[in-house]
């Protein structure tokens, strides 16, 4: 999953690194969201993602490994469309909150929500032109994260950073994956 607040760049990152045709469900900000979109910091934006976003990558693991596919789930940034968040993480592996210092507080949800669902996570601070930039432990403070939540930077425009925090967070998550013992080929459970 991808998550994040309103304007944090969700659809953005899900275009830059789909290796196939991405489908978006981007829908134009009318007058009828005036006073419940909050613009402040993202004036420019005039549209908004209404179900989600989808897209795919596979990321190239060293042989024997297989690759591993990832289904990317952008999901939308206002709270009025957060029912679709069960769903979309109903079989989720790990999610990226996706942040934007211009507005961190817009990111609280998203944290709050894996934690409270214990999916594993991390945080990617989307690296906006212009937008303040701090040290990844004072955005770690700010977001009353625990030591074990990654945090990284992440430029949402460019394939190659996008792959780089998707790699991290596959990491991540394979660390927090409880041990199952294996039955050998063959054998009988």
């Amino acid at each position: 999953m991808v998550a994040g607040g309103f304007g944090a760049g969700k659809t953005t990152l899900v275009s830059a690194v789909s290796e196939v045709r991405p489908l978006l469900t981007e829908a134009v900000l009318t007058q009828r969201s005036e006073g419940i979109d909050v613009l402040a910091g993202v004036e420019s934006k005039t549209t908004t993602t209404v179900a989600m976003d989808f897209g795919r990558i596979t990321l190239t693991t060293p042989a024997p490994a297989p690759d591993i596919v990832l289904m990317l789930f952008g999901t939308p940034g206002q709270d009025r469309f957060s029912s679709i968040w069960d769903d979309l993480s109903a079989g989720a592996a790990g999610a990226v909150v996706l942040a934007d210092t211009r507005r961190l507080e817009d990111a609280f949800d998203a944290v709050a929500y894996f934690e409270q669902q214990q999916l594993p996570f991390l945080v990617a601070v989307n690296l906006f032109d212009h937008a303040p930039r701090y040290l990844l432990d004072e955005i770690r403070h700010a977001l009353r994260l625990d030591d074990q939540t990654p945090v990284v930077t992440c430029d949402a425009r460019d394939r190659h950073s996008v792959r780089d925090t998707l790699t991290a967070l596959v990491h991540h998550a394979l660390t927090r994956l409880p041990a199952t013992p294996r039955t050998p080929l063959g054998a009988r459970p």
